[in-house]
């Protein structure tokens, strides 16, 4: 049975839906099963991967409507499978505030298939209500993207913060990685960010950092992962190695 990992950042906009896809799809690639399960009502991941309004997802999954096994559908990319979304999972943050062990149904939901996949990446909104403590009580491990900006540095010690609350509910969570998105070396605000988070976050960060790449933008447009739409572009290659890390530290 492989880890499960939860991409969270609270901030929008910082590529962590384009991360889950892209490390996702070069891990299949690479050999490994793997599962995403997009989280999110707004249903980026779903769309990306070519999955838009195909129901049942993960909605009807933690409501109880259908089974794991009904949910989970095959992408175009070979060992990678995934769950969608729909915007009907945005009631499911209504719903499940009035139910009884409200934080452990997307765990209890995916445990089941744990055990046939190398690697599970589950896709958080873009916030630390419900949806996103479902998801780190689900996960092993928290992926951390971060643009390089001053504000991200805020951002990253509410979510540590966060991160150790959790722990009281699955106390194997721990952070599994920290990585830098949308790279632009000519300003000197980016490396000033990137220097002090890697001082400060040493053995979290991964060496591998994303560059801003238009071609990274145009992908989910086509509903395919990068490595489908430009293998040979700057992200293709830097999400390629990032997998690659992802698979040595597992």
């Amino acid at each position: 049975m492989g880890n499960t990992y939860v991409f969270v950042n609270q901030k929008g906009g910082v590529g962590k839906t384009t991360s889950a896809i892209n490390i996702g799809a070069f891990l299949a690639e690479a050999g490994k099963k793997v599962l995403l399960i997009d989280f999110d009502s707004q249903a980026n991941l779903s769309s990306g991967i070519g999955l838009s309004g195909i129901k049942p997802g993960v909605y009807e999954l933690i409501s109880g409507m259908s089974g794991i096994n009904e949910v989970i559908k095959e992408t175009a990319v070979s060992g990678l499978s995934a769950i969608p979304a729909s915007i009907d999972l945005s009631g499911a943050a209504v719903e499940l505030i009035e139910q009884q062990d409200r934080d452990f149904f997307l765990s209890k939901a995916i445990a089941p298939v744990k055990p046939s996949y190398d690697f599970i990446l589950i896709d958080c909104p873009p916030s630390l209500g419900i949806l996103t403590i479902n998801g780190l009580v689900a996960a092993d491990k928290v992926l951390i993207p971060m643009q390089c900006e001053y504000f991200a540095m805020e951002g990253l010690s509410l979510l540590l913060q966060t991160i150790k609350r959790i722990q009281k509910l699955n106390p194997i969570l721990d952070v599994g990685g920290i990585f830098f998105t949308m790279y632009d070396a000519r300003t000197r605000l980016t490396q000033e960010v990137v220097r002090q988070v890697s001082a400060h976050f040493k053995k979290q960060m991964f060496n591998t950092i994303i560059p801003r790449n238009i071609r990274l933008s145009e992908s989910p447009s086509h509903g395919v992962p990068i490595s489908q739409y430009d293998p040979q572009c700057m992200g293709a290659k830097a999400y390629k190695t990032l997998a690659e890390e992802l698979i040595q530290r597992d």
